[in-house]
């Protein structure tokens, strides 16, 4: 007798696409909605009148005096387009870093010619995704005058509401403390209490 590896073949197939292409599936979406359902629609922030405002977890291009600004996004064609997630893919020696580094350098001191703090790394190169939410609490204050200036607010105001948006290591240990942009920006709207 001879044995027809075909049928026992397309039964794991049909198995397999079963288990894996729809149940498992169900599964996920079935607990990520019963139990994470903000997470599961993607972080949304959402305002009183019920509108998306963005996401915490994809950064929005800010370019007036008034808002903190992210870090620069590599994505195309527009920055932070969370459909072509992706880094520049530009090494230290490659001369297109420098030329972009000096460009952001140039731009961050003509917005705050009074401002002569070293310029931190993450506000002149973009993240390895492109859509980084966060910047580094050293990022947001060498942003604070400019800010306040431009608001007309005290600098202790901007520098507290820096602070009480600054989050911490994840479990004290893991990654470094970050402020997100979005949230900071939409506090400084008062829209985010």
């Amino acid at each position: 007798m001879v044995f027809n590896p075909i049928k026992p073949a397309l039964l794991m197939l049909m198995y397999f696409s079963a288990l894996t292409g729809i149940i498992y599936p169900l599964i996920v979406t079935f607990s990520a909605q019963a139990f994470l359902p903000r997470q599961a629609n993607g972080s949304l922030i959402i305002d009183d009148n019920n509108q998306a405002l963005g996401s915490e977890l994809i950064g929005q291009a800010f370019s007036r005096p008034e808002y903190f600004w992210g870090r620069p996004s590599a994505t195309s064609p527009h920055p932070y387009n969370a459909g072509a997630s992706s880094g520049a893919n530009q090494g230290p020696a490659n001369p297109a870093l420098l030329e972009a580094v000096q460009t952001r350098i140039k731009a961050l001191r003509n917005a705050d010619p009074k401002n002569t703090k070293p310029i931190p790394v993450d506000l002149v190169t973009a993240s390895a995704s492109g859509l980084d939410p966060d910047i580094s609490p050293a990022a947001a204050v060498f942003q604070i005058e400019r800010i306040a200036a431009a608001r007309h607010l005290p600098v202790p105001k901007v520098q507290e509401l820096v602070k009480r948006y600054t989050e911490p290591r994840l479990w004290r240990i893991l990654g470094e403390p970050r402020v997100n942009v979005l949230k900071l920006n939409l506090a400084l709207d008062q829209r985010l209490k």
